[in-house]
């Protein structure tokens, strides 16, 4: 028996990115240096009161035991209190918050608690792998909707709910973007709140990066929109905003059905986060939040430092508005070779490892991700590898 003959298996095709992975892995293996902008992993690390407050409570006999699958009370009403001074949106800690270990795992169980087999979702592309692979393991059909927050994502999505049989049950969707950096404001928001209400239609709105934009206009919530918590969830992590990404920390807030259907489910996967990270993760947001303004700044440096020296390498890419990533077209020369064999030639000839467009769905291919991960000394490193390639 091969691992294929596993019903949900058989749905996954291989991992895209495990090939450059695995060549990245090689390549240092030979003592090789690779600068790795290849994975959305954050280079920083929390506030020092974030972290005493870890060891502080890890400290406590009672620390150690099992601690709450939805969250522990205080996190819920930290998150709460953050959508309030944020968004200016109320939430009920104990009926519209729920923990979750970072939003991946959220999202995922959230596919199983709402997915019936042959449920059709409607998902951009391209777009984080979780959108569309949490349902797909749960056992839905997806319907592609674009990306970008246009006049054509309306239009497709009026088409897809007239189309398609089963009539779609839920539409994904995630601003600012991974992989794309696409932003909405909150008219798209009002827009599709009002289409959802109407077509009996949940909404999943992926908000990691709700911190990380570099114009005046900060992130809006979907739940900013009146009548919004009918019909739709959103999900944050501390990720990226508070440099936590292995600490595995989100949220879901919002429609108490869809709370309660997940609550549900979690309550019989798992016991919650680490209580000790749980506190540390009030501390972070009740606490000073310079680093926010800080990781934004850095973003932004890190942003206008690529896009001007990749630029002079000879390699143009669109400016991203937010997000800690650039979504780059292949230059035109190479445009042939395909996102997969692109992205081989740079880590071989420029020692830049980046993600394949294709790996976040079909309509990437053409692209390659490249994420603001690495300080701006290796971001001008790389831009050299490159201009040796691009001339090459």
């Amino acid at each position: 028996m091969s691992d294929d003959d596993f019903y949900r298996i058989q749905r996954l095709p291989p991992y895209v990115f495990a090939e450059v992975n695995a060549m990245k892995a090689a390549a240092r293996g030979r003592g090789e240096d690779v600068i790795d902008l290849g994975m959305g992993n954050p280079d920083g690390m929390p506030p020092p009161h974030v972290i005493a407050k870890l060891a502080e409570v890890a400290a406590k006999p009672t620390a150690h035991r099992y601690s709450a699958s939805k969250g522990i009370p205080g996190l819920r009403k930290a998150q709460a209190a953050y959508y309030q001074r944020r968004f200016g949106v109320t939430l009920d800690p104990d009926s519209e918050v729920i923990v979750t270990l970072g939003s991946k795992e959220g999202l995922a169980n959230l596919a199983q608690a709402i997915t019936a087999p042959g449920d059709v979702v409607l998902a951009p592309n391209p777009s984080y792998p979780i959108h569309t692979f949490g349902f797909i393991i749960a056992g839905a059909a997806i319907r592609s909707i674009p990306a970008a927050p246009g006049d054509d994502f309306f239009e497709r999505l009026r088409l897809s709910m007239h189309y398609s049989v089963p009539r779609p049950k839920v539409l994904v969707v995630g601003y600012p973007s991974n992989p794309t950096a696409y932003v909405a404001d909150l008219a798209f928001y009002e827009k599709l709140v009002a289409f959802a209400r109407e077509h009996e239609l949940i909404v999943i709105s992926d908000l990691a990066y709700a911190e990380i934009y570099f114009g005046d206009v900060p992130t809006p919530s979907i739940l900013q929109v009146e009548g919004a918590k009918d019909v739709a969830v959103e999900f944050t992590s501390m990720s990226k905003t508070y440099s936590m990404a292995g600490w595995r920390m989100g949220f879901a807030v919002g429609n108490r059905r869809l709370i309660a259907a997940l609550t549900r489910v979690k309550s019989y996967l798992d016991y919650g986060a680490f209580t000790p990270i749980q506190a540390a993760a009030v501390a972070a947001l009740n606490g000073p939040q310079d680093i926010i303004a800080e990781n934004r700044a850095l973003y932004k440096r890190r942003r206008d430092v690529m896009v001007d020296s990749f630029a002079r390498a000879g390699w143009d890419i669109p400016v991203p508005q937010a997000s800690m990533f650039a979504w780059a077209p292949i230059p035109e020369r190479f445009h042939n070779l395909g996102s997969m064999e692109f992205a081989k030639k740079l880590l071989v000839e420029a020692g830049v490892a980046v993600a394949p467009g294709v790996g976040f769905g079909e309509e990437g291919e053409g692209f390659v991700r490249l994420a603001l991960v690495e300080n701006e000394q290796r971001l001008r490193q790389a831009a050299r590898g490159i201009r040796k390639m691009l001339k090459g």
